[in-house]
C-alpha cells in the first residue's frame, strides 16, 4: 500500500514552493528542484531572459531537450515527465499569478 503524500518544501530562484510528494520520493523531488534551480539561475545569469515564468519555460525546454538528446525516452521517463509537469502546474498555480 503506497504511503500518503507529505508536503515537501523546495526553493527555486529564491522562492519557496510546497509540493505534495510520497515520502519515498522526497529526495528525488529535492534533487529535481536543485537541478531546476541551477538551470534557471544559469538562464537568468545570461541577462537575455527576464521574468520568472519565461525563465522557467526556458529551463523546462532545455531540460527536456537534454533528456531527449541523451537517450530514447522510455515509458517510465514519459510517466516521470508527466508527473513532474503536474507538480510544476500545481506549484505554480496552473500559470495563474
Amino acid at each position: 500500500m503506497p504511503q500518503q503524500p507529505t508536503t515537501v518544501e523546495v526553493n527555486i530562484l529564491d522562492k519557496e514552493y510546497l509540493v505534495a510528494c510520497p515520502p519515498e520520493q522526497r529526495d528525488a523531488l529535492r534533487e529535481s528542484a536543485r537541478h531546476l534551480d541551477a538551470k534557471m539561475r544559469e538562464i537568468r545569469a545570461t541577462g537575455k531572459v527576464f521574468g520568472t515564468e519565461r525563465i522557467a519555460v526556458m529551463a523546462a525546454l532545455n531540460i527536456t531537450h537534454e533528456m531527449l538528446e541523451s537517450s530514447t525516452m522510455s515509458d517510465s521517463a514519459t510517466e516521470l515527465l508527466q508527473e513532474m509537469d503536474q507538480k510544476l502546474d500545481d506549484a505554480l498555480g496552473n500559470g495563474k499569478a
